[in-house]
């Protein structure tokens, strides 16, 4: 059991049979009357968010969230397949699944899965990953590396926003939750 007092961003709380997410919390202790706590949660397997406010000091359970080690070996169609590391299995995943990670996605990479219930209810990746530019407008003569950028696919297929003197064949280096080009690698 976990106090209302104690939750912080990214601490997972089980609520209604269903893993939450803390996004954002507030601790509130008015002139009159009790403290209170108000969060904002998203649903770990669904992705909704909403505002919630506890008394202080409730107590709330701690969802048990476990992650397993994984490797991406390749995907068809809508379907991504990961191999765990320890038995050398071979699982699918479906894309809605991964959400975005499904952008950043390079095979032989290693993930982890996040399992609630014995279900899969996401997946955690590196926060910058080094990729192949495979198409991008090429630079002019001039162009520096301040004022402005193009587009630029990445073999993932991703497309990503890089300064002018980026070329076709730079490995670029990418920060995954804000898809920003970060340098060349």
């Amino acid at each position: 059991m976990i106090s209302s007092n104690d939750l912080r961003p990214g601490t997972t709380v089980e609520l209604d049979g269903d893993a939450w997410n803390v996004v954002e919390f507030q601790h509130v202790k008015p002139g009159k009357g009790a403290a209170f706590v108000r969060t904002k949660l998203k649903n770990v397997k669904s992705g909704n968010v909403v505002e919630k406010t506890f008394r202080a000091g409730e107590k709330l359970a701690k969802a048990n969230l476990e992650k397993k080690e994984m490797q991406y070996t390749y995907n068809s169609d809508d379907e991504y397949f990961l191999m765990d590391l320890e038995t050398f299995d071979t699982i699918p995943v479906t894309a809605d699944k991964l959400g975005d990670a499904t952008k950043w996605l390079k095979e032989d990479m290693k993930v982890e899965l996040l399992y609630f219930q014995g279900q899969i209810v996401g997946v955690s990746i590196p926060n910058f990953v080094e990729l192949k530019i495979i198409d991008t407008p090429p630079g002019v003569k001039g162009d520096t590396a301040s004022g402005g950028g193009k587009p630029a696919t990445v073999e993932t297929g991703a497309v990503v926003q890089v300064p002018f003197f980026v070329n076709v064949d730079d490995v670029i280096r990418i920060d995954t939750r804000t898809g920003e080009y970060l340098d060349r690698a």
